[in-house]
Protein backbone atom coordinates (compact mmCIF):
# COMPACT_ATOMS: atom_id res chain seq x y z
CA UNK A 1 0.00 0.00 0.00
CA UNK A 2 1.37 3.39 -1.06
CA UNK A 3 2.21 6.01 2.07
CA UNK A 4 0.06 9.00 2.01
CA UNK A 5 1.57 12.01 0.82
CA UNK A 6 1.91 14.41 3.03
CA UNK A 7 0.63 17.95 2.47
CA UNK A 8 3.26 20.45 2.38
CA UNK A 9 2.62 23.85 3.77
CA UNK A 10 3.74 27.39 1.71
CA UNK A 11 6.16 29.21 3.68
CA UNK A 12 4.60 32.26 1.53
CA UNK A 13 1.74 33.12 4.27
CA UNK A 14 1.47 36.41 3.37
CA UNK A 15 0.55 36.28 -0.31
CA UNK A 16 -1.41 32.68 0.40
CA UNK A 17 -2.96 33.97 3.11
CA UNK A 18 -2.88 37.36 3.28
CA UNK A 19 -5.36 38.45 5.71
CA UNK A 20 -4.40 35.88 8.60
CA UNK A 21 -2.87 37.13 11.96
CA UNK A 22 0.98 36.12 10.73
CA UNK A 23 0.70 38.20 7.39
CA UNK A 24 -0.60 41.17 9.90
CA UNK A 25 2.65 40.60 11.56
CA UNK A 26 4.64 40.89 8.76
CA UNK A 27 3.00 44.46 7.27
CA UNK A 28 3.60 45.62 10.69
CA UNK A 29 7.32 44.77 10.39
CA UNK A 30 7.29 46.37 7.29
CA UNK A 31 6.10 49.18 9.41
CA UNK A 32 8.54 49.25 11.36
CA UNK A 33 11.47 48.81 9.27
CA UNK A 34 9.83 51.88 7.42
CA UNK A 35 10.04 54.21 10.75
CA UNK A 36 13.50 53.18 11.32
CA UNK A 37 14.82 55.01 8.31
CA UNK A 38 13.50 58.61 10.00
CA UNK A 39 16.33 60.19 8.55
CA UNK A 40 16.51 58.82 5.20
CA UNK A 41 14.30 55.96 3.59
CA UNK A 42 15.73 52.38 3.73
CA UNK A 43 16.07 51.25 0.63
CA UNK A 44 18.01 47.62 1.47
CA UNK A 45 18.46 45.38 4.21
CA UNK A 46 20.27 42.15 5.31
CA UNK A 47 18.42 40.12 7.59
CA UNK A 48 20.20 37.44 9.56
CA UNK A 49 20.05 35.31 12.62
CA UNK A 50 21.81 34.04 15.70
CA UNK A 51 22.11 30.33 14.82
CA UNK A 52 20.67 28.33 11.85
CA UNK A 53 17.34 27.00 11.61
CA UNK A 54 15.90 30.53 13.00
CA UNK A 55 13.47 30.74 10.01
CA UNK A 56 15.60 33.89 8.75
CA UNK A 57 14.62 32.87 4.66
CA UNK A 58 10.99 33.11 5.60
CA UNK A 59 11.20 36.25 7.50
CA UNK A 60 13.52 37.68 4.74
CA UNK A 61 10.48 35.78 1.43
CA UNK A 62 7.42 37.30 4.08
CA UNK A 63 9.14 41.11 4.14
CA UNK A 64 10.01 40.85 0.95
CA UNK A 65 6.38 40.36 -0.48
CA UNK A 66 4.60 42.93 1.89
CA UNK A 67 7.04 45.23 0.32
CA UNK A 68 5.78 44.18 -3.21
CA UNK A 69 2.32 44.40 -2.46
CA UNK A 70 2.30 47.63 -1.34
CA UNK A 71 3.48 48.62 -4.49
CA UNK A 72 7.58 48.79 -4.16
CA UNK A 73 9.61 47.54 -6.72
CA UNK A 74 11.24 44.66 -4.61
CA UNK A 75 14.51 42.18 -4.64
CA UNK A 76 15.41 39.65 -2.87
CA UNK A 77 18.96 38.87 -3.13
CA UNK A 78 19.97 35.09 -1.42
CA UNK A 79 23.27 36.10 -0.48
CA UNK A 80 24.06 32.53 1.73
CA UNK A 81 26.38 31.56 -1.03
CA UNK A 82 26.61 28.16 1.68
CA UNK A 83 23.32 27.12 2.12
CA UNK A 84 20.73 28.55 -0.09
CA UNK A 85 17.11 28.64 0.68
CA UNK A 86 15.11 31.37 -1.80
CA UNK A 87 15.39 29.14 -4.76
CA UNK A 88 13.54 26.23 -3.08
CA UNK A 89 10.92 29.10 -1.30
CA UNK A 90 9.94 30.61 -4.62
CA UNK A 91 10.64 27.31 -6.95
CA UNK A 92 13.54 28.78 -9.13
CA UNK A 93 16.12 27.43 -11.19
CA UNK A 94 19.47 28.09 -9.62
CA UNK A 95 21.70 27.67 -12.09
CA UNK A 96 22.70 31.50 -12.47
CA UNK A 97 22.31 33.96 -9.84
CA UNK A 98 24.55 36.22 -7.29
CA UNK A 99 28.19 34.20 -7.61
CA UNK A 100 27.85 33.89 -11.55
CA UNK A 101 27.06 38.05 -11.56
CA UNK A 102 29.82 38.98 -9.23
CA UNK A 103 32.85 36.95 -10.87
CA UNK A 104 31.18 38.47 -14.77
CA UNK A 105 29.73 35.25 -15.70
CA UNK A 106 25.84 36.07 -16.06
CA UNK A 107 23.88 38.77 -17.30
CA UNK A 108 21.46 40.43 -14.87
CA UNK A 109 18.33 39.43 -16.97
CA UNK A 110 19.28 35.92 -16.67
CA UNK A 111 20.39 35.35 -13.05
CA UNK A 112 17.18 37.70 -11.92
CA UNK A 113 14.43 35.88 -12.00
CA UNK A 114 10.96 36.82 -11.77
CA UNK A 115 8.41 35.57 -9.27
CA UNK A 116 4.30 34.28 -9.70
CA UNK A 117 4.26 37.65 -7.18
CA UNK A 118 3.72 41.13 -8.53
CA UNK A 119 6.44 43.65 -8.21
CA UNK A 120 8.91 40.75 -6.48
CA UNK A 121 12.26 39.41 -8.07
CA UNK A 122 14.58 36.95 -6.62
CA UNK A 123 18.39 36.63 -7.39
CA UNK A 124 18.99 33.24 -6.04
CA UNK A 125 22.50 32.60 -4.82
CA UNK A 126 23.93 30.50 -8.03
CA UNK A 127 26.22 27.95 -7.73
CA UNK A 128 28.28 27.80 -4.56
CA UNK A 129 31.26 29.05 -4.54
CA UNK A 130 34.41 28.10 -2.86
CA UNK A 131 35.44 31.53 -1.43
CA UNK A 132 31.60 33.37 -0.30
CA UNK A 133 33.51 35.95 1.68
CA UNK A 134 36.10 37.08 -0.94
CA UNK A 135 33.20 37.47 -3.51
CA UNK A 136 31.34 39.13 -0.41
CA UNK A 137 34.20 41.42 -0.02
CA UNK A 138 35.11 42.23 -3.96
CA UNK A 139 35.02 45.29 -5.81
CA UNK A 140 32.84 43.67 -8.17
CA UNK A 141 30.04 42.78 -5.47
CA UNK A 142 29.48 46.40 -4.51
CA UNK A 143 29.34 47.91 -7.60
CA UNK A 144 26.54 45.19 -8.35
CA UNK A 145 24.93 46.24 -5.21
CA UNK A 146 25.20 50.01 -6.26
CA UNK A 147 23.35 49.05 -9.90
CA UNK A 148 20.87 47.23 -7.96
CA UNK A 149 19.73 49.46 -5.56
CA UNK A 150 19.66 52.11 -8.26
CA UNK A 151 16.98 49.74 -10.29
CA UNK A 152 14.74 48.19 -7.03
CA UNK A 153 12.76 50.24 -5.03
CA UNK A 154 13.64 48.15 -1.71
CA UNK A 155 16.25 45.49 -1.83
CA UNK A 156 16.56 42.69 0.97
CA UNK A 157 19.47 40.63 1.79
CA UNK A 158 19.13 36.67 3.27
CA UNK A 159 22.54 36.15 4.72
CA UNK A 160 24.14 32.93 6.83
CA UNK A 161 23.82 33.50 10.69
CA UNK A 162 26.07 35.91 11.72
CA UNK A 163 27.45 33.69 14.30
CA UNK A 164 28.26 30.60 12.10
CA UNK A 165 30.36 32.49 9.59
CA UNK A 166 31.67 35.90 8.40
CA UNK A 167 29.12 36.63 5.57
CA UNK A 168 26.72 38.47 7.58
CA UNK A 169 29.28 40.90 9.12
CA UNK A 170 31.17 41.23 5.29
CA UNK A 171 27.19 42.03 4.39
CA UNK A 172 26.72 44.43 7.00
CA UNK A 173 29.81 46.71 6.07
CA UNK A 174 28.26 47.72 2.87
CA UNK A 175 24.57 47.46 3.54
CA UNK A 176 24.21 48.56 7.19
CA UNK A 177 20.47 48.22 8.00
CA UNK A 178 20.38 44.83 9.61
CA UNK A 179 17.05 42.80 11.08
CA UNK A 180 17.90 40.22 13.89
CA UNK A 181 15.72 36.64 13.58
CA UNK A 182 15.66 35.02 16.91
CA UNK A 183 14.59 31.44 17.59
CA UNK A 184 11.67 32.25 20.40
CA UNK A 185 11.07 28.87 21.22
CA UNK A 186 15.27 28.04 21.21
CA UNK A 187 17.88 30.57 22.19
CA UNK A 188 20.54 31.63 24.05
CA UNK A 189 20.53 34.72 25.51
CA UNK A 190 24.76 35.30 25.29
CA UNK A 191 24.94 34.20 21.88
CA UNK A 192 21.67 36.43 20.82
CA UNK A 193 24.07 39.26 22.28
CA UNK A 194 26.94 38.06 20.65
CA UNK A 195 25.24 38.23 17.23
CA UNK A 196 24.09 41.84 17.85
CA UNK A 197 27.47 42.94 18.97
CA UNK A 198 29.28 41.12 15.77
CA UNK A 199 26.66 43.14 13.65
CA UNK A 200 27.74 46.62 15.10
CA UNK A 201 31.59 45.92 15.51
CA UNK A 202 31.00 45.23 11.31
CA UNK A 203 29.66 49.02 10.80
CA UNK A 204 25.99 47.51 10.59
CA UNK A 205 23.05 49.05 12.38
CA UNK A 206 20.75 46.31 14.11
CA UNK A 207 17.50 48.25 13.52
CA UNK A 208 15.58 45.81 14.87
CA UNK A 209 14.88 41.71 15.70
CA UNK A 210 11.98 39.86 14.80
CA UNK A 211 10.93 36.95 17.62
CA UNK A 212 10.10 33.77 15.61
CA UNK A 213 9.04 30.45 16.27
CA UNK A 214 6.77 31.17 19.66
CA UNK A 215 3.72 29.33 19.81
CA UNK A 216 0.76 30.99 21.37
CA UNK A 217 -1.91 27.99 21.03
CA UNK A 218 -1.47 24.80 19.44
CA UNK A 219 -0.40 24.20 16.16
CA UNK A 220 0.17 28.09 15.34
CA UNK A 221 3.10 30.30 15.84
CA UNK A 222 3.29 34.15 15.47
CA UNK A 223 6.43 36.50 14.41
CA UNK A 224 7.20 39.82 16.75
CA UNK A 225 8.92 42.81 15.77
CA UNK A 226 10.44 45.19 18.13
CA UNK A 227 13.20 48.41 17.15
CA UNK A 228 16.55 49.11 18.09
CA UNK A 229 16.75 51.52 20.84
Amino acid sequence: MAKKKEKTISPLYVYNNPKSTISEKFRGIRSNIMFSGANSEIKSLIVTSEKPASGKSTITANVAITYAQAGYNTLIIDGDMRKPTQQNIFNLANHSGLSNLIIGKALQTDAIKETHIENLNVLTSGPIPPNPSELITSTNFHELLNKLTDGFDFIIIDTPPVTTVTDAQLYAKGVRDCVLVIDGSKNEKNEVKKAKELLIKSGGKVIGAVLNKMTIEKGSSYYYYYGDE
